[in-house]
Protein backbone atom coordinates (compact mmCIF):
# COMPACT_ATOMS: atom_id res chain seq x y z
CA UNK A 1 0.00 0.00 0.00
CA UNK A 2 1.39 3.17 -1.24
CA UNK A 3 2.66 5.86 1.56
CA UNK A 4 0.00 8.66 2.13
CA UNK A 5 1.28 11.98 0.14
CA UNK A 6 3.45 9.62 -2.30
CA UNK A 7 2.19 9.47 -6.09
CA UNK A 8 3.85 6.51 -7.89
CA UNK A 9 4.22 7.65 -11.91
CA UNK A 10 4.06 5.05 -14.10
CA UNK A 11 5.63 4.16 -17.53
CA UNK A 12 2.70 4.39 -20.08
CA UNK A 13 1.70 2.25 -23.17
CA UNK A 14 3.81 5.00 -25.40
CA UNK A 15 2.59 2.95 -28.82
CA UNK A 16 0.79 -0.53 -29.70
CA UNK A 17 2.98 -3.59 -29.45
CA UNK A 18 5.34 -1.43 -27.23
CA UNK A 19 6.54 -3.52 -23.89
CA UNK A 20 9.69 -1.29 -23.17
CA UNK A 21 11.32 1.64 -23.33
CA UNK A 22 14.30 3.20 -22.69
CA UNK A 23 14.89 6.31 -20.85
CA UNK A 24 17.19 9.13 -23.15
CA UNK A 25 17.09 12.25 -20.94
CA UNK A 26 15.40 12.96 -17.18
CA UNK A 27 13.45 16.70 -17.32
CA UNK A 28 13.36 16.26 -13.33
CA UNK A 29 15.88 15.61 -10.65
CA UNK A 30 15.52 14.77 -7.23
CA UNK A 31 14.06 17.69 -5.09
CA UNK A 32 12.86 19.35 -7.51
CA UNK A 33 9.05 21.22 -7.57
CA UNK A 34 7.13 20.29 -10.46
CA UNK A 35 3.72 21.12 -11.72
CA UNK A 36 0.73 18.82 -13.14
CA UNK A 37 1.84 18.54 -17.00
CA UNK A 38 5.22 19.39 -16.40
CA UNK A 39 7.75 16.99 -18.69
CA UNK A 40 9.22 14.50 -16.11
CA UNK A 41 11.56 12.65 -19.14
CA UNK A 42 11.93 11.81 -22.66
CA UNK A 43 11.56 8.41 -23.48
CA UNK A 44 12.36 5.95 -26.57
CA UNK A 45 11.12 3.50 -28.43
CA UNK A 46 12.23 2.02 -31.66
CA UNK A 47 13.00 5.53 -33.38
CA UNK A 48 10.18 7.19 -31.52
CA UNK A 49 10.75 9.79 -28.82
CA UNK A 50 8.41 10.59 -26.37
CA UNK A 51 8.26 13.45 -23.89
CA UNK A 52 5.91 12.45 -20.36
CA UNK A 53 4.18 15.16 -18.74
CA UNK A 54 3.21 14.42 -14.92
CA UNK A 55 -0.37 14.08 -13.69
CA UNK A 56 -0.07 15.63 -11.00
CA UNK A 57 2.41 18.09 -9.20
CA UNK A 58 4.50 17.57 -6.00
CA UNK A 59 8.55 16.99 -5.11
CA UNK A 60 10.37 14.32 -6.82
CA UNK A 61 11.62 11.72 -4.35
CA UNK A 62 12.68 9.21 -6.35
CA UNK A 63 13.91 8.32 -10.06
CA UNK A 64 13.47 4.98 -11.45
CA UNK A 65 16.32 4.62 -13.25
CA UNK A 66 19.29 6.09 -15.48
CA UNK A 67 19.75 7.83 -18.68
CA UNK A 68 20.26 4.66 -20.82
CA UNK A 69 18.07 2.59 -18.39
CA UNK A 70 15.40 0.32 -20.47
CA UNK A 71 12.04 0.07 -18.29
CA UNK A 72 8.67 -2.09 -18.66
CA UNK A 73 5.46 -0.34 -19.45
CA UNK A 74 3.76 -0.01 -15.77
CA UNK A 75 6.74 0.45 -14.18
CA UNK A 76 7.63 2.93 -11.92
CA UNK A 77 8.97 5.41 -13.53
CA UNK A 78 8.80 8.66 -10.76
CA UNK A 79 7.57 9.05 -7.01
CA UNK A 80 6.60 12.42 -6.23
CA UNK A 81 5.31 13.89 -2.46
CA UNK A 82 2.24 15.24 -3.18
CA UNK A 83 0.24 15.35 0.69
CA UNK A 84 -2.51 12.95 -0.65
CA UNK A 85 -2.21 9.16 -1.68
CA UNK A 86 -2.76 8.12 -5.13
CA UNK A 87 -0.92 5.39 -7.10
CA UNK A 88 -1.08 6.41 -11.07
CA UNK A 89 0.40 6.17 -14.62
CA UNK A 90 1.63 9.16 -16.54
CA UNK A 91 -0.64 10.56 -18.95
CA UNK A 92 -0.42 9.31 -22.58
CA UNK A 93 1.25 11.56 -24.29
CA UNK A 94 -0.76 14.20 -26.97
CA UNK A 95 1.79 12.87 -29.87
CA UNK A 96 4.38 10.60 -30.54
CA UNK A 97 7.38 12.78 -31.54
CA UNK A 98 10.94 12.09 -32.80
CA UNK A 99 13.58 15.07 -32.06
CA UNK A 100 15.00 15.93 -35.03
CA UNK A 101 16.81 19.30 -36.16
CA UNK A 102 18.11 18.29 -39.56
CA UNK A 103 16.28 17.51 -43.06
CA UNK A 104 17.37 15.44 -45.72
CA UNK A 105 20.45 17.34 -47.45
CA UNK A 106 19.48 17.82 -50.98
CA UNK A 107 22.56 18.43 -53.27
CA UNK A 108 23.20 21.64 -51.61
CA UNK A 109 25.38 22.50 -48.55
CA UNK A 110 23.17 22.17 -45.28
CA UNK A 111 25.58 23.57 -42.70
CA UNK A 112 23.31 22.09 -39.45
CA UNK A 113 25.20 20.33 -37.22
CA UNK A 114 23.04 18.72 -35.27
CA UNK A 115 19.88 16.91 -35.80
CA UNK A 116 18.09 14.22 -34.12
CA UNK A 117 14.92 14.61 -35.25
CA UNK A 118 13.36 18.87 -32.05
CA UNK A 119 11.10 18.26 -28.68
CA UNK A 120 7.37 16.90 -29.05
CA UNK A 121 5.15 19.98 -28.46
CA UNK A 122 4.02 18.16 -24.90
CA UNK A 123 4.70 21.07 -22.57
CA UNK A 124 7.58 23.29 -21.91
CA UNK A 125 9.43 23.44 -18.99
CA UNK A 126 8.65 26.21 -16.44
CA UNK A 127 10.35 29.74 -17.78
CA UNK A 128 12.35 31.45 -14.40
CA UNK A 129 10.91 34.42 -13.74
CA UNK A 130 14.11 36.25 -14.48
CA UNK A 131 13.02 35.59 -17.95
CA UNK A 132 16.66 33.29 -18.84
CA UNK A 133 15.67 31.12 -21.57
CA UNK A 134 13.71 27.78 -21.41
CA UNK A 135 15.53 24.53 -20.60
CA UNK A 136 15.20 21.39 -18.87
CA UNK A 137 17.49 20.89 -15.78
CA UNK A 138 19.46 18.52 -17.35
CA UNK A 139 20.23 21.14 -20.14
CA UNK A 140 21.43 23.80 -17.75
CA UNK A 141 23.44 21.47 -15.18
CA UNK A 142 25.16 20.66 -18.65
CA UNK A 143 25.50 24.39 -19.93
CA UNK A 144 26.85 25.10 -16.42
CA UNK A 145 29.44 22.36 -16.71
CA UNK A 146 30.33 23.76 -20.06
CA UNK A 147 30.41 27.16 -19.00
CA UNK A 148 27.94 28.03 -21.39
CA UNK A 149 25.79 31.27 -20.91
CA UNK A 150 22.49 29.77 -22.28
CA UNK A 151 21.50 33.18 -23.00
CA UNK A 152 23.63 32.93 -26.19
CA UNK A 153 21.87 29.93 -27.43
CA UNK A 154 19.23 29.71 -29.82
CA UNK A 155 17.12 27.46 -28.94
CA UNK A 156 15.24 25.21 -31.48
CA UNK A 157 12.16 23.37 -29.56
CA UNK A 158 9.08 25.25 -28.61
CA UNK A 159 9.14 29.07 -27.67
CA UNK A 160 13.24 28.89 -27.82
CA UNK A 161 13.43 26.31 -25.69
CA UNK A 162 17.34 25.06 -25.50
CA UNK A 163 17.70 20.89 -25.79
CA UNK A 164 20.74 18.89 -25.51
CA UNK A 165 21.28 19.34 -29.74
CA UNK A 166 21.64 23.23 -29.49
CA UNK A 167 23.95 23.06 -27.24
CA UNK A 168 26.06 20.61 -29.16
CA UNK A 169 25.40 22.55 -32.46
CA UNK A 170 26.71 25.88 -30.16
CA UNK A 171 29.66 23.68 -29.76
CA UNK A 172 30.45 22.97 -32.80
CA UNK A 173 30.26 26.09 -34.52
CA UNK A 174 33.29 27.02 -31.83
CA UNK A 175 31.11 29.47 -29.97
CA UNK A 176 31.53 27.73 -26.68
CA UNK A 177 34.36 28.83 -24.36
CA UNK A 178 38.07 27.50 -25.23
CA UNK A 179 39.93 25.25 -23.00
CA UNK A 180 42.34 27.91 -20.99
CA UNK A 181 44.95 25.47 -19.92
CA UNK A 182 46.57 22.87 -21.37
CA UNK A 183 45.62 19.69 -18.08
CA UNK A 184 41.98 20.98 -19.51
CA UNK A 185 42.82 20.60 -23.47
CA UNK A 186 43.96 17.49 -22.31
CA UNK A 187 40.09 16.23 -20.70
CA UNK A 188 38.41 13.41 -21.93
CA UNK A 189 34.94 13.41 -22.14
CA UNK A 190 32.88 9.57 -21.65
CA UNK A 191 29.80 9.71 -23.50
CA UNK A 192 27.28 6.92 -23.20
CA UNK A 193 25.60 6.02 -26.05
CA UNK A 194 22.12 5.98 -25.57
CA UNK A 195 18.68 6.63 -27.04
CA UNK A 196 18.69 6.97 -30.90
CA UNK A 197 22.44 6.77 -31.39
CA UNK A 198 22.23 3.16 -29.92
CA UNK A 199 19.23 2.45 -32.10
CA UNK A 200 21.16 3.39 -34.89
CA UNK A 201 24.34 1.35 -34.13
CA UNK A 202 22.29 -1.59 -33.26
CA UNK A 203 20.39 -1.25 -36.61
CA UNK A 204 23.11 -0.60 -38.93
CA UNK A 205 25.61 -3.23 -36.67
CA UNK A 206 22.95 -5.77 -37.22
CA UNK A 207 22.30 -4.66 -41.57
CA UNK A 208 26.34 -5.52 -42.18
CA UNK A 209 26.17 -8.58 -39.84
CA UNK A 210 23.06 -10.34 -41.70
CA UNK A 211 23.12 -9.06 -45.16
CA UNK A 212 25.94 -9.55 -47.68
CA UNK A 213 26.58 -5.98 -49.25
CA UNK A 214 27.62 -5.08 -52.85
CA UNK A 215 27.39 -1.59 -53.74
CA UNK A 216 27.42 -0.30 -57.29
CA UNK A 217 28.13 2.63 -58.76
CA UNK A 218 27.23 4.70 -61.99
CA UNK A 219 27.44 8.50 -63.65
CA UNK A 220 24.50 10.01 -64.38
CA UNK A 221 24.51 13.35 -66.55
CA UNK A 222 22.00 15.64 -64.71
CA UNK A 223 22.67 18.33 -67.01
CA UNK A 224 19.20 18.02 -68.90
CA UNK A 225 17.43 17.65 -65.83
CA UNK A 226 19.13 20.52 -64.05
CA UNK A 227 17.80 23.01 -66.50
CA UNK A 228 14.50 21.54 -66.47
CA UNK A 229 14.49 21.51 -62.77
CA UNK A 230 15.18 25.65 -63.47
CA UNK A 231 12.32 25.71 -66.17
CA UNK A 232 10.45 24.74 -63.49
CA UNK A 233 10.80 26.34 -60.53
CA UNK A 234 10.97 29.80 -62.36
CA UNK A 235 7.45 28.98 -63.74
CA UNK A 236 5.33 27.04 -60.78
CA UNK A 237 2.83 28.79 -58.87
CA UNK A 238 2.64 30.04 -55.37
CA UNK A 239 1.43 26.76 -54.07
CA UNK A 240 4.09 24.44 -56.07
CA UNK A 241 7.40 23.68 -54.12
CA UNK A 242 10.61 24.52 -55.44
CA UNK A 243 12.16 21.73 -57.14
CA UNK A 244 14.89 20.14 -55.62
CA UNK A 245 16.45 16.92 -57.99
CA UNK A 246 15.21 14.78 -55.00
CA UNK A 247 11.90 14.26 -56.26
CA UNK A 248 12.80 13.41 -59.47
CA UNK A 249 15.10 10.58 -58.52
CA UNK A 250 11.94 9.23 -56.38
CA UNK A 251 10.16 9.22 -59.55
CA UNK A 252 12.70 7.57 -61.73
CA UNK A 253 12.83 5.11 -58.72
CA UNK A 254 9.18 4.56 -58.79
CA UNK A 255 9.36 3.97 -62.39
CA UNK A 256 12.22 1.67 -62.32
CA UNK A 257 10.88 -0.54 -59.66
CA UNK A 258 7.88 -1.16 -62.13
CA UNK A 259 10.47 -2.94 -64.18
CA UNK A 260 12.05 -4.63 -61.99
CA UNK A 261 9.37 -5.47 -58.70
CA UNK A 262 12.81 -7.24 -56.38
CA UNK A 263 14.14 -4.13 -55.58
CA UNK A 264 11.30 -2.93 -53.58
CA UNK A 265 10.78 -6.28 -51.41
CA UNK A 266 11.81 -7.03 -47.77
CA UNK A 267 13.46 -10.26 -47.50
CA UNK A 268 12.36 -12.38 -43.97
CA UNK A 269 15.33 -14.19 -43.78
CA UNK A 270 14.28 -16.24 -40.97
CA UNK A 271 11.71 -17.60 -43.09
CA UNK A 272 13.68 -17.80 -46.40
CA UNK A 273 10.60 -15.49 -47.62
CA UNK A 274 10.69 -12.64 -50.12
CA UNK A 275 8.14 -10.06 -49.82
CA UNK A 276 7.88 -7.62 -53.04
CA UNK A 277 5.34 -5.20 -52.64
CA UNK A 278 3.27 -3.50 -55.50
CA UNK A 279 2.81 -0.50 -53.30
CA UNK A 280 6.10 2.08 -53.21
CA UNK A 281 7.00 3.25 -49.71
CA UNK A 282 9.48 5.11 -50.14
CA UNK A 283 12.48 5.73 -47.59
CA UNK A 284 14.17 9.01 -47.12
CA UNK A 285 16.82 9.18 -44.74
CA UNK A 286 17.50 12.18 -42.88
CA UNK A 287 20.26 13.61 -41.23
CA UNK A 288 19.46 15.02 -37.86
CA UNK A 289 21.62 16.47 -34.70
CA UNK A 290 20.96 13.14 -32.96
CA UNK A 291 21.29 10.69 -35.88
CA UNK A 292 19.79 9.27 -38.58
CA UNK A 293 16.50 9.13 -39.69
CA UNK A 294 14.07 7.63 -42.16
CA UNK A 295 10.74 9.21 -43.08
CA UNK A 296 8.74 7.14 -44.98
CA UNK A 297 6.80 8.63 -48.56
CA UNK A 298 3.76 6.25 -48.41
CA UNK A 299 2.23 4.94 -51.94
CA UNK A 300 4.75 7.03 -53.30
CA UNK A 301 4.11 6.11 -57.00
CA UNK A 302 0.85 7.88 -56.37
CA UNK A 303 2.67 11.29 -56.00
CA UNK A 304 4.05 13.36 -59.24
CA UNK A 305 7.23 15.41 -58.56
CA UNK A 306 4.91 18.00 -57.01
CA UNK A 307 3.42 15.93 -55.10
CA UNK A 308 6.75 13.88 -54.14
CA UNK A 309 8.56 17.39 -53.07
CA UNK A 310 5.60 18.41 -51.10
CA UNK A 311 6.01 15.22 -48.85
CA UNK A 312 9.20 15.20 -48.11
CA UNK A 313 9.46 18.83 -47.13
CA UNK A 314 6.20 18.00 -44.77
CA UNK A 315 8.16 14.41 -43.49
CA UNK A 316 11.51 16.50 -42.77
CA UNK A 317 9.43 19.44 -40.91
CA UNK A 318 7.86 17.35 -38.99
CA UNK A 319 11.49 15.54 -38.52
CA UNK A 320 13.23 18.80 -37.43
CA UNK A 321 9.80 20.25 -34.97
CA UNK A 322 9.65 17.00 -33.20
CA UNK A 323 5.92 16.29 -34.66
CA UNK A 324 6.77 13.05 -36.71
CA UNK A 325 4.85 9.84 -35.88
CA UNK A 326 5.90 6.82 -35.43
CA UNK A 327 3.59 5.27 -38.38
CA UNK A 328 5.90 7.99 -40.45
CA UNK A 329 8.90 6.36 -39.54
CA UNK A 330 7.85 2.67 -40.39
CA UNK A 331 6.54 0.81 -43.63
CA UNK A 332 9.37 1.57 -46.00
CA UNK A 333 10.13 -0.67 -48.80
CA UNK A 334 12.97 0.86 -50.74
CA UNK A 335 15.17 3.96 -49.25
CA UNK A 336 17.04 6.91 -50.93
CA UNK A 337 19.56 8.39 -48.49
CA UNK A 338 21.80 12.02 -49.50
CA UNK A 339 24.51 13.51 -47.86
CA UNK A 340 23.87 16.51 -50.75
CA UNK A 341 26.61 18.83 -51.16
CA UNK A 342 28.97 16.79 -48.51
CA UNK A 343 28.01 13.63 -50.59
CA UNK A 344 31.86 13.42 -52.23
CA UNK A 345 32.53 11.09 -55.30
CA UNK A 346 31.37 7.37 -53.77
CA UNK A 347 29.50 6.36 -50.90
CA UNK A 348 28.66 2.67 -49.57
CA UNK A 349 24.97 2.98 -47.78
CA UNK A 350 24.11 0.46 -45.38
CA UNK A 351 21.01 -1.49 -46.38
CA UNK A 352 18.08 -0.40 -44.41
CA UNK A 353 17.03 -4.11 -43.84
CA UNK A 354 15.04 -5.89 -43.97
CA UNK A 355 15.35 -4.13 -47.44
CA UNK A 356 17.25 -5.10 -50.21
CA UNK A 357 18.31 -2.06 -51.84
CA UNK A 358 19.33 1.71 -50.94
CA UNK A 359 19.90 4.20 -53.72
CA UNK A 360 22.78 6.90 -52.57
CA UNK A 361 22.62 10.30 -53.82
CA UNK A 362 26.24 11.93 -54.48
CA UNK A 363 26.99 15.50 -55.58
CA UNK A 364 27.32 17.37 -58.66
CA UNK A 365 30.10 18.29 -60.30
CA UNK A 366 30.87 20.07 -63.22
CA UNK A 367 33.15 18.20 -65.57
CA UNK A 368 34.42 18.46 -68.79
CA UNK A 369 32.69 15.95 -71.18
CA UNK A 370 33.15 14.70 -75.21
CA UNK A 371 29.69 15.25 -76.66
CA UNK A 372 30.18 14.39 -80.58
CA UNK A 373 33.93 14.35 -80.22
CA UNK A 374 33.66 18.29 -78.98
CA UNK A 375 34.33 19.13 -75.30
CA UNK A 376 31.75 20.50 -73.53
CA UNK A 377 30.70 21.11 -69.64
CA UNK A 378 28.05 18.64 -67.96
CA UNK A 379 26.81 18.75 -64.71
CA UNK A 380 27.54 14.80 -63.30
CA UNK A 381 26.20 12.91 -60.28
CA UNK A 382 27.09 9.49 -59.13
CA UNK A 383 24.43 6.73 -57.78
CA UNK A 384 26.01 4.89 -55.28
CA UNK A 385 23.35 2.21 -54.26
CA UNK A 386 24.06 -0.90 -52.12
CA UNK A 387 21.61 -4.42 -52.55
CA UNK A 388 21.35 -7.78 -51.05
CA UNK A 389 23.59 -9.90 -52.65
CA UNK A 390 21.26 -13.10 -51.19
CA UNK A 391 18.12 -12.10 -53.67
CA UNK A 392 19.49 -10.06 -55.38
CA UNK A 393 22.18 -10.36 -59.05
CA UNK A 394 24.80 -8.14 -59.69
CA UNK A 395 23.26 -8.02 -63.04
CA UNK A 396 19.61 -6.98 -61.98
CA UNK A 397 21.09 -4.44 -59.58
CA UNK A 398 22.86 -3.26 -62.78
CA UNK A 399 20.51 -3.27 -64.64
CA UNK A 400 18.04 -1.78 -62.30
CA UNK A 401 20.92 1.74 -61.70
CA UNK A 402 21.26 1.87 -65.44
CA UNK A 403 16.66 2.41 -65.81
CA UNK A 404 17.19 5.01 -62.79
CA UNK A 405 19.68 6.56 -65.62
CA UNK A 406 18.62 6.51 -68.67
CA UNK A 407 15.18 8.39 -66.93
CA UNK A 408 16.80 10.62 -65.42
CA UNK A 409 19.19 11.86 -68.08
CA UNK A 410 15.97 11.96 -70.48
CA UNK A 411 13.96 13.54 -68.04
CA UNK A 412 10.68 14.28 -70.43
CA UNK A 413 10.27 10.42 -69.75
CA UNK A 414 9.56 10.94 -66.07
CA UNK A 415 6.76 12.91 -67.23
CA UNK A 416 5.20 10.04 -69.72
CA UNK A 417 4.78 7.33 -66.93
CA UNK A 418 1.24 5.48 -66.68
Amino acid sequence: MPDVGEYTVKLPDVGEGIAEAEIVEWHVGVGDTIEEDDVIAEVMTDKATVDLPSPVGGVVSWLGGAVGDVISVGAALVKLDTGAEHTVAAAPPPDSGVVADDPLRDPSPDPSPGPSFGLSPVIDAIRPSTGSPTAAPAVRARAAQLGIDLNSVSGSGPDGRVGHGDLDAFITEGLAPRPTSISEADAVESVKITGLRRNIAQRMQASKRRIPHFTYVEEVDVTELEALRAVLNDDRCEAQPKLSILPFLMRALIAAVAQHPQMNSLFDDEAGVLHRHRAVHLGVAVQTARGLMVPVVKHAADRDVWGCADEVIRLSEAARTGRIKLDELTGSTITITSLGALGGIVSTPVINAPEVAIIGVNKIVERAVFVDRIVVPRKIMNLSSSFDHRVVDGADAAAFVQTIRLLMETPALLFMQA
